[in-house]
């Protein structure tokens, strides 16, 4: 039994999830934590010393982890997460209200190709 828990363990020990828990991550992760959108992203917030426009590459292939990148890491290109998070309407929207330098007319566009954002568009930031 004990064997099968060292192996466990073992295995455990790994995964970028088990390192980021247990405070094991490092820049050495970078290379797998660069394959997943989540965990580029979460590097990148985490990790000194990271390669942003790296981690800004994998995370900005999607809209909700484009928009973090550009709220939470320091460094990210707001231009290059605003092309990723306005490809959603809901995104598009919070990139407009909580990120400096948006483009708010881009926002916009976005948003008016679906009524309940874009009504909340209208509401809250024009």
């Amino acid at each position: 039994m004990m064997k099968i828990l060292e192996k466990s363990a073992e295995e455990m020990g790994q995964t970028l999830w088990y390192k980021f828990e247990n405070g094991l991550l490092t820049i050495a992760d970078e290379e797998e934590a660069c394959k997943d959108p989540y965990w580029a992203y979460m590097f990148a917030r985490t990790i000194e010393g990271a390669d942003i426009k790296r981690c800004e590459e994998e995370a900005c292939k999607d809209p909700r982890l484009a928009y973090w990148f550009a709220r939470y890491v320091k460094g990210a290109d707001i231009k290059r997460c605003e092309e990723e998070a306005c490809k959603d309407p809901g995104w598009a929207f919070y990139f407009a209200t909580d990120i400096k330098g948006a483009d708010i007319e881009k926002c916009r566009k976005v948003t008016a190709s679906n009524e309940y954002w874009a009504h909340r568009f209208a509401k809250e930031i024009e």
